[in-house]
């Protein structure tokens, strides 16, 4: 199938289907003597798979490790384990961050006066050098 028909299987569009092939997360697919890509139902599979993956939020390398778990039919089910572990850690650092800068933000809202005067706390806080 070409480009346009593996996006429209797997739900990746065509551009980022060139990227995971330039990263090396998909294998460069067949060409026809034109020179346009055919891809074959395992590289719909391996574009879902990558799909599913980013969803998560796992990086690319962490993708590539997973990619390389799920072709060894060898693999030890706790290798995958630790990375799934490693990411859940880090969205909870992500998520701990992203707690700590709205209640920042909601502490400087509160800090402004919303009038029409041209004092407000948030901008002076983004002007403030922090040492």
């Amino acid at each position: 199938m070409n480009i346009g028909k593996a996006a429209l299987a797997s739900q990746v569009s065509a551009k980022m289907i060139r990227h995971y092939e330039t990263l090396g997360l998909i294998p460069a697919p067949a060409r026809t003597a034109a020179g346009y890509r055919q891809y074959r139902a395992q590289d719909v599979q391996r574009l879902v798979f990558v799909k599913h993956a980013r969803e998560l939020g796992f990086s690319l390398q962490q993708i590539s490790a997973l990619m390389a778990l799920w072709q060894d039919q060898g693999r030890a089910s706790q290798d995958v384990q630790a990375i799934a572990q490693k990411q859940i850690a880090l969205l909870a650092q992500k998520i701990k961050q992203l707690q700590d800068m709205q209640q920042s933000l909601e502490i400087l809202v509160t800090s402004c006066h919303g009038d029409n005067q041209p004092e407000c706390a948030i901008l002076e806080h983004l002007q403030t050098i922090k040492q």
